[in-house]
């Protein structure tokens, strides 16, 4: 029914390119080329989201999608005089995940240098507390891939405090339909939602309200949502991703529907409809509860938009680390945003 190698190339796409929040310019540009490929209608609001109406029958009530394209990352904190860099992190990173991690710098004039994230003690031979030492911001730093040995060289190179630091995301599909990818989270809700517009437009789906595709910029540091939401939405469904682990009810292998995060429940009828659209259409679902998690929904509604908000996507192992899901849990999430646009 849906294509999966045209899924695949939007999400390795969207993934192949940097895009921490506050640097997307780069993915912005690719989604709008996409979207000029299937002749969709898009506006951009003044902070970056770019906005996609397909209309319906119904124009005053409408529904609104939304997956942030931004993801976690780091800057330049300082340029210490050993030349190595400091850093500090975008989002909620685990330092820990990104120890020996390869990286790009970005500087504010477009230059790109490589480089490796190392904790200040990265040799066991040299400090005894090589693998005690906390793995924190103020202990990590990156070892360019540049002949420098002192803060004026690196100066020279074009880099300098708040430069942007980009990991590699170290993206891999594997036959049996596993995908590993730093920024699963959320480059796999921005190829379903891109996906599900080209369908969508190609297929000719009569829709029963204006129905708009919001891709956000800065979810990952808590307002994506806050601004740019069509004024007549009446429902906002977050496409974000399920967190699987010890105690959760969440899984790689279906659509996760949150009924409660760390900034509260979502709509309870809603989330009813959507779940009763898995049960009749055979859809894998999941519903989970995650203590430390807010969405573009949560942003919304803090920015005080009247609307009905749920969240879902699929399970995404290891979140804010080296990530996996499965093409099950996309499928089911992309089929779920379908079913739910044509339902009246």
């Amino acid at each position: 029914m849906y294509n999966i190698k045209k899924i695949n190339y939007y999400l390795n796409n969207i993934l192949s390119i940097a895009s921490p929040s506050g640097y997307t310019n780069e993915i912005a540009d690719y989604i709008k080329e996409e979207l000029h490929l299937i002749n969709a209608y898009y506006y951009t609001t003044n902070k970056g989201s770019i906005v996609v109406t397909i209309k319906g029958e119904n124009s005053e009530n409408e529904r609104t999608f939304s997956a942030h394209i931004d993801t976690l990352g780091a800057m330049v904190k300082e340029i210490k005089a050993s030349g190595a860099l400091g850093i500090v992190p975008i989002g909620g990173l685990d330092m820990n995940t990104v120890e020996g991690e390869n990286c790009s710098i970005v500087t504010l004039f477009d230059k790109t240098y490589s480089g490796t994230i190392q904790t200040i003690k990265p040799s066991v031979h040299i400090y005894s507390d090589a693998r005690t030492l906390k793995r924190e911001a103020e202990n990590m730093e990156i070892i360019i891939d540049e002949i420098v040995n002192s803060k004026a060289q690196v100066e020279a190179l074009g880099i300098s405090v708040g430069d942007f630091v980009c990991f590699d995301p170290k993206t891999r599909f594997t036959e049996n339909g596993f995908v590993k990818s730093r920024h699963l989270d959320n480059k796999a809700g921005a190829a379903i939602l891109m996906y599900a517009i080209k369908y969508i437009i190609e297929n000719n789906i009569a829709l029963p309200y204006d129905t708009n595709f919001v891709f956000t910029t800065y979810e990952e540091v808590g307002h994506g949502a806050a601004s740019g939401i069509p004024e007549n939405t009446k429902e906002l469904i977050a496409i974000d991703m399920g967190a699987p682990g010890k105690g959760q009810n969440s899984s790689e292998y279906s659509v996760c529907i949150c009924a409660k995060d760390s900034s509260g429940p979502y709509d309870y009828n809603l989330r009813k409809r959507l779940t009763e659209i898995c049960i009749n259409n055979h859809i894998s679902y999941k519903t989970d509860i995650y203590p430390n998690y807010s969405s573009d929904a949560s942003a919304a509604l803090k920015a005080g938009y009247d609307v009905k908000t749920a969240l879902i996507g699929s399970g995404i192992y290891a979140s804010h680390g080296y990530e996996r899901t499965h093409m099950d849990g996309i499928l089911s999430t992309l089929d779920l945003v379908i079913k739910y646009s044509c339902e009246k």
